[in-house]
């Protein structure tokens, strides 16, 4: 590597130039480095496969642009920065990044824990909101891990997906896990008997009868605790059927001949009501018997996961909750995910108990969060102009994330001192104000690029906040 660095600088004499040497990679063919020259971050690279990547021969060197074409090269000849698939058997965690900016501060969280991080976790929503796509993300994820010289593997994630076509735009940009999102198919079971045994009658009989012998006297489902009455049984049918039908078929068409590794989640909890452990146990059991492969499956649990702020409900029946369906994974060998976990600290630490260290958190908006704190405290105008714009489209907002932001329960802008903006970002309903309003900030035009302009000049001050928020869930979900 010193003979390299040496080419290098014989190559720009005098040149305005800084190398971080950790971030330098070798593969057969190539030599590659992160850089800075004359103020423009770059990849400096060398070798017979230099002519892989766009950019200026100097003097036997090419100095490359941080673009999309070249990260794909990079991808393809340095393993380490191209998303991969992470497994059941490891705790990983959900990171987002809204902004394309906080990658490296999550990386600095997440480097020194047992956890493995989805760098890239953007649903179809976020992507509209923020007029981003999956090449965006998976760009600024991929050159954030080898600007971090960071080599552990991460995951990049399809959020929320509902449909095949959804999902096959997420595998050809390169992601490495797709969670689907059942909710199309969720159906809502009757609530008075002779419907729901309507609803129950109306599922072809060759489908219906052979299950219905395996589940009422299912022994394995028994000895955990998971009992079938007539009633459940034929509540869970009914619901999650389809659900089960839809998994199967994207995974045979799309996931299993892709040729490489990919985590699959099935969410469950894009409903009205908790998943009880017999759906959870019908789901996972009718997945593997259809050779189906999973990494996790997201319940909806007791209590509620609003966006942005602690959990909401009873700790110890949100215990006993996970419990039970901890014990069904563990049966069928797949993480428990819990989603929305954005600041759940009062039950970080029962998840780290309760599921054993074996999880997956998605978290999204909070680093969104912390760029608006770091604004709020060091931009003031520029802050409340954006709490204003967010307090003007608060009803449109609702209309993507149910919340319970009472905005009567803000105080009023015009009370509050420049050194107080910051305590929005601390009280409930003024923090999910700014949470969900995100994508209407971003999209006026104007105020994007001054959000970008403001936190690439603090690049270092967002970078440090972001990694000590993101430590702080880790450290709590006992990772570190």
């Amino acid at each position: 590597m010193d003979r390299y660095i040496r080419k290098i600088r014989q190559a720009m004499p005098g040149g305005d130039i800084w190398i971080k040497e950790s971030t330098y990679a070798q593969a057969e063919g190539l030599r590659a480095i992160y850089a800075t020259a004359a103020e423009k971050e770059c990849l400096i690279v060398d070798g017979c496969k230099a002519f892989l990547f766009e950019g200026e021969a100097v003097d036997g060197i090419k100095i490359c642009p941080l673009n999309h074409a070249n990260r794909l090269a990079l991808n393809r000849e340095i393993r380490y920065t191209r998303p991969q698939a992470i497994g059941a058997a490891t705790a990983s965690f959900g990171c987002g990044d809204r902004l394309g900016l906080a990658n490296e501060g999550q990386l600095a969280a997440v480097r020194k824990t047992k956890a493995k991080p989805v760098l890239a976790q953007q649903s179809l929503r976020e992507l509209d909101l923020t007029g981003r796509s999956y090449d965006d993300v998976i760009d600024a994820a991929s050159w954030a891990v080898f600007k971090a010289g960071y080599r552990e593997g991460y995951g990049a994630d399809g959020d929320h997906l509902k449909t095949k076509r959804e999902v096959e735009a997420a595998l050809e940009h390169g992601c490495s896990m797709i969670t689907l999102d059942c909710s199309g198919v969720l159906r809502e079971p009757p609530a008075q008997a002779a419907a729901l045994s309507r609803a129950y009658e109306q599922i072809p009989a060759k489908k219906r009868l052979p299950l219905e012998k395996e589940y009422m006297n299912e022994a394995q489902a028994a000895s955990i605790g998971v009992t079938y009455t007539r009633q459940t049984w034929m509540e869970v049918l009914v619901t999650y059927l389809d659900a089960v039908e839809l998994a199967e078929d994207i995974y045979i068409e799309l996931i299993r001949s892709r040729g490489r590794r990919i985590d699959y989640e099935i969410s469950l909890d894009e409903t009205a009501h908790t998943t009880s452990a017999e759906a959870h146990y019908f789901v996972a059991r009718e997945l593997k018997k259809r050779h189906v492969r999973i990494s996790s499956i997201a319940p909806k649990f007791v209590g509620e996961f609003q966006k942005g702020i602690d959990y909401i409900g009873d700790t110890e029946g949100f215990r006993h909750n996970l419990r039970i369906h901890c014990t069904v994974a563990a049966c069928f060998g797949h993480k428990v995910s819990i989603h929305s976990g954005s600041d759940k600290f009062k039950v970080f630490p029962v998840i780290a108990d309760e599921t054993k260290g074996l999880f997956h958190v998605k978290t999204s908006g909070t680093s969104w969060l912390e760029a608006v704190r770091v604004i709020a405290g060091n931009a003031p105008e520029l802050y409340r102009r954006m709490h204003r714009k967010a307090l003007e489209h608060l009803d449109e907002a609702r209309s993507y994330y149910k919340v319970a932001c009472d905005v009567s329960a803000v105080r009023p802008l015009d009370m509050a001192a420049d050194d107080e903006l910051s305590a929005y970002l601390e009280q409930n309903h003024s923090r999910q104000l700014m949470h969900i309003t995100y994508g209407i900030l971003l999209k006026d035009t104007e105020m994007h690029d001054e959000i970008f302009e403001f936190l690439k000049k603090n690049e270092k001050i967002y970078g440090l906040q972001v990694k000590q928020h993101i430590e702080k869930h880790l450290t709590s979900l006992g990772c570190l």
